[in-house]
């Protein structure tokens, strides 16, 4: 053992900084489910800023410094509070708001958020293929899009309800096939891991695995 430790002492000094970078700097999120349609696709993987806002002892959710605060729109990747599992979703209320659901139009401290229908698409659930309807929504002044599906039998109302101080509401951008923060609670920030910047790479799963060039470097909001 002491053999191999020094003859690949340089190769396993790169595996533990390579380690502690992912773990506490950066880090890259596989696209696993279609809860983020229309802006993030099955096949997408994308970039994690680790540090956009807290410094994490590496390997842990322990907070030792913040470095910056959620905004309202924010896509985020944390573990769930409901089962320890990695989710990306977006921010969508932050502590001290007042949030309710009407027929799925967000009302956050008392202002009706602005939606704008776009198109009509083909999607994947449960039941099979159904119509889903994109909309840009806009919330507090900052705007995203968003899919309904209008056949499927999910609650659409919630609230109103305050968001806890240290924590935040998330929502899937597909609204009726996301298990969000409508199932899972209040996302407490030590179970932030990072914010998602980009799109590194993309490949069509369904489609024999070919990259999705243009998908290559997009940003997100």
């Amino acid at each position: 053992m002491k053999a191999f430790l020094r003859a690949n002492k340089g190769f396993l000094a790169f595996l533990l900084l390579f380690g502690v970078f992912r773990t506490a700097v950066a880090d890259w999120n596989p696209i696993p489910s279609s809860s983020m349609r229309p802006n993030l696709l099955e096949g997408d993987v994308v970039f994690v800023n680790r540090l956009a806002y807290n410094v994490k002892l590496p390997l842990t959710d322990v907070v030792l410094a913040r470095t910056g605060e959620p905004q309202r729109g924010d896509v985020v990747t944390f573990t769930s509070p409901a089962d320890g599992t990695r989710l990306i979703k977006r921010v969508l209320a932050l502590p001290g708001d007042r949030v309710e659901m009407r027929n799925e139009r967000l009302v956050i401290n008392g202002v009706l958020s602005d939606y704008t229908p776009q198109e009509t698409a083909t999607e994947i659930a449960p039941e099979g293929e159904l119509e889903a309807v994109r909309f840009v929504e806009v919330v507090d002044g900052r705007q995203h899009r968003i899919q309904l599906m209008p056949q499927r039998d999910v609650p659409r109302n919630f609230g109103p309800v305050t968001v806890p101080a240290d924590a935040y509401l998330m929502l899937g951008d597909s609204r009726d096939n996301s298990a969000d923060s409508r199932y899972i609670g209040f996302v407490p920030r030590h179970l932030l891991i990072g914010r998602a910047e980009r799109i590194l790479v993309s490949a069509d799963y369904q489609g024999n695995w070919m990259p999705r060039f243009d998908r290559f470097g997009s940003s997100l909001r």
